[in-house]
């Protein structure tokens, strides 16, 4: 499974939907994720991928991850993933 088609895995399962009801340009409020949500995704995200976010849940403006789309999720991922492999 690719990352995109895992990170929609991931949310969905937060969100109680099905993985075609997540597209890459939702937001997680528009999918009623509420914070502790977000830091159960978080949390899945990096158990999954085996990799760590920066991004704390105190002051999500401030932190080096971007949450606010599906698809800059991903983004943020690939990006982190690279920057291990490297």
């Amino acid at each position: 499974m690719d990352v995109k088609n895992q990170v929609i895995a991931i949310i969905a399962e937060q969100a109680l939907l099905e993985p075609q009801d997540v597209s890459m340009d939702s937001t997680l409020a528009s999918l009623g994720i509420d914070s502790l949500g977000l830091v159960e995704s978080i949390f899945a995200i990096e158990e999954a991928f085996n990799i760590t976010v920066p991004f704390n849940a105190n002051a999500p403006r401030e932190s080096d991850f971007d949450i606010s789309t599906v698809a800059s999720i991903v983004a943020g991922i690939e990006r982190l993933r690279a920057e291990q492999a490297a």
